[in-house]
């Protein structure tokens, strides 16, 4: 089961949408083929820009957000993907300390935060979040 991105907009796709669309078979084989070469982040996010006739990356997150955000009905395969990831990485992890952005306040992504601990606990890690904040000890 793959998942695929919805929207609420009902009028026709834009060509470069459309174009993106028809390609992907080809682009997700492309993104494939270059993940074997190549070490990607274990945890990052790229931010997009649609021109309407290109796309652009236009910001890195090492601290993404939107966990909070998956659909539920995808979070097998959310737990599947993050096992995955880490296997790769650390075969024999049985611990993992989550260490989230020090100057947030903002409420969702704590919440990110909450179920990306929750995803990696489905995964049968023990989960700790920490902070580089040196006044909070516990």
């Amino acid at each position: 089961m793959v998942p695929y991105l919805t929207t609420a907009l009902t009028g026709p796709l834009l060509e470069l949408e459309k174009r993106l669309l028809d390609a992907q078979p080809t682009i997700e084989h492309w993104f494939r083929q270059q993940w074997k070469g190549q070490s990607a982040p274990f945890y990052t996010s790229v931010d997009i820009r649609n021109a309407g006739f290109k796309l652009a990356p236009v910001d890195t997150n090492l601290f993404p957000g939107g966990f909070n955000n998956l659909n539920p009905a995808f979070m097998s395969l959310s737990i599947h993907a993050a096992m995955g990831a880490v296997e790769k990485i650390c075969p024999y992890a049985q611990r993992l300390l989550l260490i989230p952005e020090s100057h947030t306040r903002n409420t969702f992504y704590l919440q990110n935060v909450a179920v990306l601990a929750h995803i990696l606990r489905q995964t049968g890690l023990i989960v700790r979040i920490g902070t580089l904040i040196p006044e909070i000890a516990q």
